[in-house]
């Protein structure tokens, strides 16, 4: 496709930029096929807007000086019947900006909004702008990305002796959204894979995810069986299930669904592990919201935030109703669960729901940084985000396509990835020095998520991003993060690495809302910031001082 197709208007004199937490600024406006650009340049001063399209969730148009003007939108005399007119078009961002544009001449304005709403929507992902963004500290030649599978397993030593690395996934026919490497137990063989990978949904059979060095035990991930209403079996998963066990005499399957829910999967041909056929495996189910929920949810907070009333009851009423914190602490408190199974009581874990592409990661990822000091570390974090939700085959395309403002019908939104986020922001205020990270590394994250420079979050899967070229033809946002001018931007300057499991509190009163991201473009969040850079300045500056 032709950018230029839908470009009829490339740029706009005077036009005024009314944005959050800056004075209304006068000056040129382009547009090109993947970027919005605002350079204002009077009083000798130099301001520039540069904004992915992609950014953009929604636009709304409105026009001035029109009344009167019988037959407006006829051929005839449309410029003139413009003359002396303006329009506003107001853009709503997936990272939750909100600002005008006054555009002087109604057919500009027009035009720039009809190529706004074109571009910021593209569905074809080599038409997307990670395909063409090639900075100058970053090559094409480089490795893309921190792990793989075979670094994972290589890593671990300990957990070779009962565990083994399998290619049975080379080609995708297995399973499509899993890498073509997993990890499975020694003595299952890959004709047992495969029909173990046709009794669950999708293909996705249980693959190891966390080997805890300290008692041997695993988290496995999957999707849900498919005994469906005739209680069908399948005696490959139930070996590979109790290959997991090894010596134990127990384990639980977490199932992200009510007791409720899996019953009435089995009506579709869905089920969940009975009793009879997997006696080992004790299930525990915490259901948890996802989907159309999850993305109502956002929407609610996000309108409760912009809430300009003033009005306490209103502000509390609405916050409530929006149910999001609700959903942090589920989130927190399943993946506490899960981590209680494995660090305290000793017992390996699967865990699945209906697809396992959503919620199943969640927790895993929440579980393994409560108990694995090396999760907590800037690079182990962004390693298990590579390898928890990128390789694993969480559909980032699908999920991420439309943000809270909107005004498309809901498909397969959902923000699962905000909310693991928002859950490391918790965890992250309630142990300040546990982290090695700092929450603007989880804001970058929560931008970047939605609209990007890198191809790190474009498509469903790996085997999507082998077939587009994502992986030789873009650049990975975790290798830039990890660069030393990012990395000490976004480390945590009180960091005290520790061997201790970080429980977190779910209780009401030790949730809060994350101002850091929800309230990010208000004055008294902006204030914060601030502050908050003073006091990280001061603490490099007195860590230098004791060096010396």
């Amino acid at each position: 496709m032709e950018f230029s197709e839908h470009i009829k208007t490339a740029n706009v004199e005077d036009v005024v930029l009314r944005q959050p937490l800056n004075p209304p600024g006068r000056g040129t406006l382009c547009i090109t096929g993947h970027h919005l650009l605002f350079s204002d340049r009077e009083d000798g001063g130099s301001r520039q807007l540069l904004l992915l399209l992609r950014n953009i969730d929604a636009i709304e148009k409105s026009v001035e000086n029109l009344l009167g003007y019988s037959g407006f939108f006829s051929n005839a005399g449309l410029s003139e019947r413009m003359t002396g007119s303006s329009g506003t078009i107001t853009i709503k961002c997936k990272d939750l900006r909100v600002f005008q544009l006054d555009i002087p001449g109604m057919e500009q304005c027009l035009n720039i909004a009809r190529s706004i709403e074109t571009l910021s929507c593209l569905d074809c992902v080599c038409e997307m702008y990670p395909f063409f963004y090639r900075p100058a500290f970053l090559s094409l030649q480089d490795q893309w990305g921190l792990s793989s599978p075979e670094k994972h397993y290589s890593q671990m030593k300990a957990l070779q002796a009962g565990w083994r690395l399998s290619s049975v996934n080379r080609d995708y026919s297995v399973c499509p959204s899993y890498p073509p490497a997993v990890i499975v137990p020694n003595g299952v063989d890959d004709d047992t894979l495969k029909k173990a990978a046709k009794f669950r949904q999708g293909g996705r059979f249980p693959v190891l995810c966390y080997y805890h060095k300290k008692n041997g035990m695993v988290i496995m991930r999957s999707s849900q069986p498919l005994p469906g209403a005739n209680r069908k079996r399948c005696r490959e998963d139930e070996l590979l299930l109790q290959a997991v066990m090894g010596d134990s005499d127990k384990g639980y399957v977490i199932d992200t669904r009510s007791s409720q829910q899996a019953q009435q999967a089995r009506m579709t041909g869905g089920g969940f592990e009975s009793k009879s056929s997997y006696s080992c495996w004790k299930r525990l189910h915490r259901q948890m919201e996802r989907g159309k929920a999850l993305q109502e949810s956002l929407i609610k907070v996000v309108e409760a935030c912009g809430d300009e009333s003033h009005n306490m009851d209103r502000w509390l009423s609405k916050l409530e109703n929006s149910k999001w914190l609700s959903h942090i602490q589920t989130a927190l408190s399943t993946a506490g669960l899960l981590a209680e199974c494995v660090e305290r009581d000793g017992h390996s874990v699967l865990v699945h729901g209906s697809e396992g592409r959503d919620c199943s990661l969640l927790i895993s990822t929440l579980a393994q940084i409560i108990m694995d000091p090396h999760c907590r570390t800037m690079e182990g974090f962004l390693a298990l985000l590579e390898r928890e939700w990128v390789q694993a085959g969480h559909p980032f395309q699908q999920r991420c396509a439309r943000s809270a403002f909107s005004h498309a019908r809901l498909q397969q939104e959902s923000p699962l990835f905000l909310l693991l986020l928002d859950c490391v922001w918790q965890l992250w205020r309630q142990f300040p020095l546990a982290l090695g990270f700092s929450e603007a590394l989880l804001l970058r994250l929560a931008t970047e998520v939605y609209a990007s420079n890198y191809g790190t979050f474009l498509c469903n899967s790996d085997q999507e991003r082998c077939t587009l070229g994502v992986k030789t033809k873009t650049h990975c946002l975790f290798q830039a993060l990890l660069r030393l001018e990012e990395r000490d931007y976004y480390c945590n300057p009180l960091y005290e690495p520790t061997e201790l499991a970080i429980w977190p509190s779910v209780h009401p009163q030790s949730l809060q809302l994350w101002r850091g991201f929800f309230l990010r473009w208000t004055p008294q969040t902006r204030h914060l910031e601030e502050a908050q850079e003073e006091i990280r300045n001061m603490v490099i500056e007195c860590g230098k001082l004791m060096l010396r």
